[in-house]
């Protein structure tokens, strides 16, 4: 039975990138846990939005599409209208910036719950110091502390590809049909350029991979396509398949859970995988994994150049490396990664379709 004090309705409201949502489903979940019978809706971007649906922590997603047409203030407005005909009793926030700030201040909200380092952080009524030394999971989780007066043990995102996903999954590659061919999936791409090993040594990994007698699925957003496409004609094997741009987010979870191991850029992708229990190799090149946001498998893999003085560049990456010799990435050989990659694939297999 719920305290008096117990929220009915909450709302978490996080629409930065999609690694980011994903890091933020182990607070939707210990919300769930702790309140069975609450509402928990989510405010996210629309690409992000597919994630949510279906997840048993969360009751109702709301797209704000704030980088496409619902950018200007009209949209900010209608938005704003929406959220107090919701009644939340209480808004969790991750995400930093002003405009979220404002957007739940003015929504009637009662309760607010956000980072002392926020741009408005003066809209919260619960302030949470944020960490920079912690993993995003746990910083995300912290801003539960109010609400379940202790601080969450840390958990790993979760994600439930429905059957239709699967189905759909299995239909466009039908080697997952198979379950004696070892299937490995590479993410070879990311927003920024400095956070990409180069598409000739992905090419090589592909290559190595194949003489091994390995299955590739190429994943990624229809912004990775072309150079999903350059690989797989590049490597001219029916071994290799590209699915980028043809996968929704959920779609490509179901994909991942089908997987021995998953190779990625620090990227999202790598948080898919992990929340679908397929082993990482990770590859970070301008950032670092004490930004927070490396992968938190059991059995996740990063490999990086520690004894380079420039890393991380920055806290995103960039679209240059700062000093030219991109050294961070071009030190990192695809026999590296393979070495990594063989030393999960001796695991016991445990992800299917």
């Amino acid at each position: 039975m719920n305290a008096p004090s117990d929220p009915k309705r909450i709302l978490v409201f996080q629409t930065a990138f999609i690694g980011d949502v994903v890091l933020t489903l182990p607070l939707f979940q210990v919300l769930r846990a702790r309140f069975p019978g609450a509402r928990i809706d989510g405010v996210t971007i629309p690409r992000a939005a597919d994630l949510l649906r279906h997840h048993p922590a969360i009751t109702n997603v709301i797209p704000y599409d704030k980088r496409g047409h619902e950018r200007g203030g009209r949209a900010i407005v209608r938005l704003i209208a929406r959220l107090r005909r919701e009644h939340f009793d209480v808004a969790v926030v991750p995400h930093r910036s002003i405009r979220s700030a404002l957007i739940i201040r003015l929504s009637g909200i009662p309760r607010r719950i956000g980072y002392d380092i926020s741009a408005g952080s003066w809209c919260w009524t619960d302030t949470i110091r944020y960490r920079k030394e912690m993993h995003e999971v746990d910083r995300t989780l912290a801003l539960a502390e109010p609400l379940l007066h202790r601080v969450p043990e840390r958990e790993l995102p979760r994600l439930y590809p429905t059957e239709d996903d699967t189905t759909h999954v299995v239909s466009m590659y039908s080697e997952f049909q198979d379950p004696m061919r070892a299937r490995i999936a590479i993410a070879p791409g990311t927003v920024w350029k400095t956070k990409r090993w180069p598409k000739e040594s992905f090419l090589r990994l592909v290559g190595l991979l194949v003489a091994e007698e390995m299955d590739v699925a190429l994943v990624g957003g229809k912004e990775d396509e072309e150079l999903c496409a350059w690989i797989s004609e590049a490597a001219a094997s029916a071994r290799v398949k590209t699915l980028a741009g043809r996968l929704t987010l959920r779609q490509t979870a179901a994909l991942l859970k089908g997987c021995r191991a998953l190779v990625s850029n620090d990227s999202a992708p790598m948080h898919l995988a992990v929340a679908v229990g397929t082993p990482v190799v990770a590859i970070f090149g301008a950032t670092v994994p004490a930004i927070g946001f490396a992968p938190l498998g059991p059995h996740d893999v990063i490999v990086e150049v520690k004894d380079l003085p420039c890393r991380p560049c920055s806290i995103h990456g960039s679209n240059t490396c700062p000093i030219k010799t991109f050294d961070c990435m071009l030190r990192i050989t695809p026999e590296r990664v393979l070495s990594a990659l063989q030393n999960i694939l001796r695991l016991p297999a445990t992800s299917s379709l």
